[in-house]
């Protein structure tokens, strides 16, 4: 499985075009529906906690991924679909792009050739207090996702790409998972 830590992209990024966002050509783009592109805002790694703690959702997903990351355009179309069907059980999904700040407008072009038309994301500040404020076990590789729960608990991670079952399966970990009024009960 490839996987790229996030500070070593963000160096490598100039020196590998043929994984830069402009690698997207249009014949990979043609046939995906479109949407409005999203807002995309920067948020620290004390925001996207803050978002999965905040109250109704039943499960918060975080993804984060780059335009310019293999692995991470592979699982998006998965992320995609689990968001949608999800959305009925209550699941809030936050996409974080790790793009450079300068690269918000493709980071747009490419959420709304997929259909995001929702707030996304993008990674702000340094890498390393981002990577190490979201799990400290986390290398920094891309694509990584992290699953809370109602209360903003981590209940699931893992870095690389998914399927629909394994974010599937995650979520319904987080729902299940249970409140910390449950665990105070005598």
């Amino acid at each position: 499985m490839f996987r790229t830590p996030l500070w070593l992209a963000a160096t490598l990024i100039v020196a590998l075009p043929g994984c830069s966002p402009q690698g997207d050509s249009a014949a990979a783009r043609a046939g995906r529906g479109t949407a409005d592109p999203p807002p995309v805002i920067p948020i620290s790694a004390p925001g996207i906690r803050a978002l999965a703690a905040r109250p109704g959702a039943s499960a918060t997903l975080v993804s984060v991924w780059a335009t310019w990351c293999p692995p991470c355009r592979e699982e998006f179309p998965s992320l995609v679909k689990v968001a949608a069907a999800r959305k009925r059980d209550g699941l809030r999904v936050v996409l974080v792009s790790a793009d450079f700040a300068d690269q918000v407008p493709t980071v747009r072009r490419f959420l709304a050739a997929r259909g995001v038309s929702d707030t996304a994301y993008i990674q702000s500040g340094n890498p390393m207090p981002f990577i190490n404020g979201l799990n400290p076990n986390w290398s920094g590789a891309l694509p990584a996702t992290f699953v809370y729960n109602r209360n903003g608990d981590l209940v699931a991670f893992w870095e690389g790409a998914a399927d629909e079952a394994r974010f599937n399966a995650s979520v319904d970990q987080a729902i299940a998972a249970p409140s910390r009024q449950e665990n105070s009960r005598p």
